[in-house]
């Protein structure tokens, strides 16, 4: 991707570049126009079809150059193409950016055991419990609640909440925590002590009982 293709791709598109992921591009040792490649290709999704004229388009190049991309960062162990038959009976080809997300999250558990957070098992276990893989975003939300503090029985106690209630989404167990925070809740212990309270706080449901047989105004 010469200059002049460069320029028109970063006027003309908008994608999302976490500032953690620039240092990324040296440490995977990827040249600038196969980073923005993988850029574009994580603001698709975690898999999708590919559409090799849909993205020439989009970033100003020939199918050639994003063939050529796309295989460089095949290489590079960040993306990986699976051939799908379709109900048609066509094969189609997939894009998974499974391998990408994966290595994002090894960097962050690095950077965390850097912290002297180590041996954490937080990340493995959401994942465990949202049934998927967590990305970029959903990472830095983790990480942070760690830097912050945050326990992690507190983050499991939290996520155990939001699982209970339906919810797999980080905003609602961070809510959890940052409210857990505020009164004063800052162990496993003071969670159970606060269900337990609210269990005594639920007042039970009078059923009213009548007996049909005994009912003095039904016709004979």
């Amino acid at each position: 991707m010469n200059q002049e293709k460069l320029l028109s791709f970063l006027t003309g598109k908008s994608i999302q570049i976490p500032s953690k992921m620039l240092l990324l591009r040296k440490v995977w040792k990827l040249e600038w126009n196969d980073f923005i490649m993988l850029m574009y290709l994580k603001d698709k999704g975690k898999e999708f079809l590919l559409n090799p004229k849909e993205i020439a388009q989009d970033l100003s190049l020939s199918m050639k150059e994003v063939m050529l991309s796309i295989g460089i960062l095949q290489d590079a162990h960040l993306v990986r193409m699976n051939t799908v038959k379709s109900d048609k009976g066509m094969m189609e080809d997939y894009l998974s950016l499974e391998d990408f997300y994966h290595k994002y999250m090894e960097y962050i558990l690095e950077e965390v055991n850097e912290k002297n957070v180590s041996n954490s098992t937080i990340f493995r276990t959401i994942e465990q419990e949202f049934g998927r893989t967590l990305s970029p975003m959903e990472l830095e939300i983790i990480k942070a609640w760690l830097d912050e503090g945050f326990q992690e029985e507190m983050i499991e106690e939290a996520i155990k909440e939001a699982v209970f209630n339906g919810v797999t989404n980080l905003r609602y167990i961070d809510k959890i925590l940052y409210e857990w925070d505020k009164k004063g809740i800052k162990t496993r212990k003071d969670v159970e002590k606060r269900n337990v309270a609210r269990k005594k706080e639920e007042t039970p449901v009078e059923v009213f009982e009548y007996n049909w047989f005994e009912d003095d105004d039904i016709d004979e």
